[in-house]
């Protein structure tokens, strides 16, 4: 018998196979599926502190071994996310849910984040700091360590729920990203996000993406987020949560490996609504394979 249970900053999963935001919406559409009760958790939509419709059409562009999105952050902000999504998912799924918050300035995030703390079904606030920073030039938080720091330091200063800091991959040095936010006292590090990307229409001539560039995701991007998230493991004491296209249970193991205590699942959502649900039950078969007993001891096997 395999012991597939991990543990997320002191949250004890059944498994640490965890849905990412973007790809499993807040979770009752899944549930419609499938009991979405087997997943470790799942990291819900990105929610802002006002509703958006996110960017114009089109917003997705299939490309060899993965995609691109550009949705531009739609959701109904964090007001409805409380008082209808939450309400509305506590009818199908009985664990904590990782609340992912997304802004355009500090005080953005600090007011969402001050919100769902006070959720008895949020058992942690995923930061996705990804985001332009509307009042430093439009560079994105997530590329400049300063910023990073101050978004954690503002966000951990009122909230008591642990706090996961989401990187983006397009950054000179991930290592740096990761040390000043574990510096600025963040309780765990989930990466990577979407790498840029953009394709153009051949009849035309202009790009696909209505935006231009969108985010890559997909099998194709796996090589990159396991070797970040060897990296960034091997420089913090903090749990980190790894993700980048994964699609497979021996891809969850080899993110383990390489230093994940949990890992998320993105892209294959969506080509796959049971991937999730696949993965899990194909844990132990992959486990036995490599003479795996239990997953907690396999993290960061890698480095060793």
């Amino acid at each position: 018998m395999v012991d597939m249970k991990t543990s997320l900053c002191g949250i004890e999963l059944d498994n640490p196979v965890i849905p990412a935001s973007g790809t499993f919406g807040y979770g009752y559409e899944f549930a419609e599926i499938y009991d979405i009760n087997c997943l470790g958790t799942f990291s819900f939509k990105g929610t802002t502190k006002d509703a958006r419709f996110g960017n114009a059409t089109p917003r997705i562009a299939e490309c060899p071994s993965g995609m691109l999105n550009s949705v531009g952050l739609q959701n109904p902000g964090v007001e409805a996310v409380i008082s209808e999504e939450l309400p509305r998912l506590a009818k199908v799924f009985n664990k904590p849910v990782m609340a992912n918050i997304s802004g355009f300035a500090v005080d953005e995030y600090v007011y969402v984040a001050e919100k769902l703390d006070k959720e008895k079904q949020v058992g942690w606030l995923e930061i996705n700091i990804s985001c332009p920073n509307v009042h430093g030039g439009g560079m994105s938080f997530g590329t400049d360590p300063e910023c990073a720091a101050q978004v954690v330091k503002a966000v951990k200063a009122v909230t008591t729920k642990p706090v996961i800091i989401k990187l983006t991959p397009n950054v000179t040095d991930i290592v740096a990203m990761a040390k000043a936010c574990e510096d600025a006292d963040a309780d765990a590090i989930s990466l990577i996000n979407t790498l840029m990307g953009m394709r153009i229409n051949l009849k035309t001539g202009k790009p696909i993406l209505a935006n231009t560039t969108g985010g890559y995701s997909g099998p194709a991007v796996f090589p990159v987020a396991l070797r970040m998230v060897y990296q960034v493991a091997e420089a913090v004491n903090i749990p980190v949560v790894g993700m980048g296209g994964v699609s497979s249970a021996e891809d969850v193991i080899e993110m383990m490996m390489a230093g994940a205590t949990a890992v998320e699942v993105g892209a294959a959502n969506l080509v796959n609504p049971t991937a999730c649900k696949d993965i899990i039950e194909d844990l132990p078969r992959v486990m036995d394979k490599y003479g795996i007993k239990n997953l907690k001891e396999i993290i960061g096997a890698a480095h060793r």
